[in-house]
């Protein structure tokens, strides 16, 4: 997948017709500056937008092999297009996160792509690791980078907030140990 390529197919048209978007999963942990390799794309939008973005990904050469209240998923037959995932967002959680995406650069500046905020990318993280017990090896060693990285820049009290969510104090109190100390 040539992510430059998709990114810039997939934001052009985004623009043009509206539609709101953040980078989520493994590309945003290195647009927020913790480079982990990817085989996909992952985008939050608004559930709302969602036909809009199926006529656009479908007129791009993409087929729908999953979709569900949640998530929507395309592949390309072409491999530089890959596979783009897209997380639905319909609950106030996931709105506000997408409300406070925040525009970064990345292809050392060539591009620039609406991205969560660290702190919502670990909340995504967390539930990803809830949803999925086989994942939580890979979700804690990306939260682990991100909580490395942004250490006291963080919204640490929003980072509980998402950690209770998910009956997760216990973890949350041993980051906030490791991290801020």
């Amino acid at each position: 997948m040539d992510f430059r390529v998709v990114l810039q197919l997939i934001t052009e048209e985004f623009s043009k017709q509206d539609i709101r978007y953040a980078v989520i999963g493994g590309f945003a942990l290195g647009a927020l500056g913790v480079p982990r390799a990817t085989i996909d794309m992952d985008l939050l939008i608004y559930r709302e937008d969602w036909l809009r973005v199926d006529d656009i990904m479908k007129k791009k050469g993409y087929a729908c092999v999953h979709k569900s209240d949640e998530v929507a998923q395309y592949v390309s037959a072409l491999n530089i297009f890959g596979e783009v995932d897209f997380l639905l967002a319909h609950r106030n959680i996931a709105r506000k996160m997408l409300e406070n995406a925040q525009v970064r650069e990345v292809f050392s500046g060539k591009q620039k792509v609406k991205v969560l905020k660290a702190e919502d990318v670990i909340g995504l993280k967390i539930q990803a690791l809830v949803n999925n017990a086989a994942r939580a090896t890979k979700e804690y060693a990306d939260i682990e980078s991100l909580l490395g990285y942004y250490k006291k820049d963080l919204d640490w009290a929003l980072l509980e907030d998402y950690f209770k969510l998910f009956n997760l104090e216990d973890k949350y109190s041993e980051y906030k140990t490791r991290f801020l100390c």
